[in-house]
């Protein structure tokens, strides 16, 4: 099994791994603010805007995967149609470039959604403090950014 595996299937399975895992965490995420979010809508539906705003936090990290896997597919010539012929250590390297959005998209995105849904909760008592409640769901955030950046710093420090 493994002697017909190249370098760009396991460049392509990192990218896979980027959108798939990034994403399921943003689904993950997203549902959970979501079902907070319609309780509170439920009882006052003028709080429909502020709570959607929170909802839609955890989903950054999806695009972040997204991002990623479509960086892997131009450099490695999947996109463009100029397939590279990848050595199997070039695809390790990609493959591993992946890894930091794919585990921490995964993980911050469900991370995010219960802050973001815990700030459904703060808006439900004192719709005032929505800046708050961004503010604590904005922070798990900011691993996600790193998270990206070293993605894209590892990739782009591959020789092809």
């Amino acid at each position: 099994m493994f002697e017909s595996m190249t370098g760009i299937v396991l460049a392509l399975l990192g990218a896979a791994l980027a959108v798939g895992l990034a994403g399921i965490g943003s689904a993950i995420g997203v549902g959970l603010v979501g079902q907070s979010a319609a309780g509170v809508v439920s009882e006052d539906p003028d709080k429909f805007g502020q709570t959607l705003l929170l909802q839609a936090l955890p989903g950054t990290q999806g695009i972040y995967g997204l991002l990623t896997g479509f960086l892997i597919m131009q450099r490695t010539g999947v996109i463009g149609g100029n397939l590279l012929p990848l050595t199997m250590e070039q695809g390790w390297a990609v493959f591993m470039a992946a890894m930091p959005i794919a585990i921490v998209g995964l993980l911050s995105a469900i991370a995010q959604g219960r802050a973001a849904a815990a700030g459904v909760g703060l808006i439900a008592k004192r719709p005032e403090e929505l800046g708050k409640a961004i503010i604590y769901a904005v922070m798990v955030e900011t691993y996600a950014v790193l998270a990206l950046l070293a993605s894209i710093m590892l990739l782009f420090g591959i020789n092809f």
